[in-house]
């Protein structure tokens, strides 16, 4: 001890370290009877969400603490994230550090479950619609339309190939599913000029510089819906199409990099069981912890989160 070796009294030594001397002499005396530190503490908060949590990430073992807090909330149970994090850590159930890119750089070889261990705004605002190569692909790939205000993805078009003709499917596909949900194509949608009667577009197809989006076949296509109109990426600034890789990457790493994929029907199956759950299950931090689908729909705000209820208090 330094108040041993530098003969230092008690009572100098605990105004040094800022303990009052009684707090000091009860630590002392407990020490020498043998008796531990105080604990464990009691953890009401864990213990009464951690069915539920540990439940969740169970089932969904490559999603983050902060995902899982909200399948919490959206269950009833109120609980902080912070008590979610404390939960999965003491679990083990903690994702590492840069786990994504180590599963992305080196896809693993084990199973599913194990793999944790290694690792204001419109409806109708913005469609973008990339092309992503499946891995071990040498050509073709899938093409998606996604809004950017509600994070929703439409149906996707997957083919061997990636042309101008692919380009224009997944727009029809994305066209389509609108209808289907809505009941009404969405050119009815559009605003009108009250000057010169022209039909204004209600949504910006954004896509990067490929080939396929600057064919004359694809802007023709364009052309014949006044409801859209069409946005490149420039050549130099990759970025604003980030959501979208970023959904790709999401895909590949949660789906695609599972195991070896024997062929592209498999494939088609795992992206559009990725996009289900996508749409109805994910919760999404950019719209308020919400579902895709519940926001496009409009029974949810992007800026408030539908598990959060107010509290009435009784008058008495």
């Amino acid at each position: 001890m330094i108040r041993l070796e530098a003969g230092m009294s008690t009572s100098r030594f605990v105004k040094l370290i800022d303990m009052p001397e009684r707090t000091w002499r009860r630590w002392q005396a407990k020490a020498r009877q043998g008796q531990g530190p105080k604990g464990p503490w009691p953890q009401p908060a864990r213990s009464a969400a951690r069915d539920l949590v540990v439940g969740h990430a169970l089932a969904k073992p490559v999603w983050g603490h902060r995902k899982i807090w909200a399948l919490t909330r959206h269950d009833g149970h109120k609980v902080s994230q912070a008590t979610v994090l404390r939960l999965l850590r003491d679990e083990g159930l903690l994702l590492a550090s840069q786990s994504r890119s180590s599963a992305v750089n080196s896809p693993p070889t084990v199973e599913p479950r194990s793999r944790r261990c290694l690792m204001a705004r419109t409806r109708c605002g913005n469609w973008t619609s990339p092309s992503s190569r499946p891995p071990r692909a040498a050509r073709g790939g899938s093409q998606d339309a996604g809004t950017g205000t509600d994070k929703y993805e439409h149906p996707w078009h997957v083919s061997p190939t990636g042309n101008k003709h692919d380009a224009i499917a997944a727009v029809e596909l994305a066209l389509a599913d609108y209808e289907a949900l809505f009941g009404h194509p969405l050119a009815d949608a559009c605003p009108i000029n009250e000057i010169t009667g022209e039909v204004l577009p209600v949504v910006t197809i954004v896509t990067d510089n490929g080939g396929p989006f600057r064919s004359i076949d694809f802007e023709l296509f364009i052309t014949s819906h006044p409801e859209l109109q069409h946005v490149r990426t420039r050549v130099k600034s990759p970025g604003q199409n980030g959501s979208r890789e970023r959904g790709f990457g999401t895909l590949k790493y949660e789906r695609l990099f599972l195991d070896e994929i024997p062929d592209a029907l498999t494939l088609v199956e795992r992206a559009e069981d990725y996009r289900i759950e996508y749409n109805t299950q994910r919760p999404h931090e950019a719209i308020a912890w919400n579902r895709p689908l519940e926001v496009h729909l409009g029974r949810a705000s992007t800026t408030v989160p539908t598990f959060e209820q107010e509290e009435v208090l009784p008058t008495t």
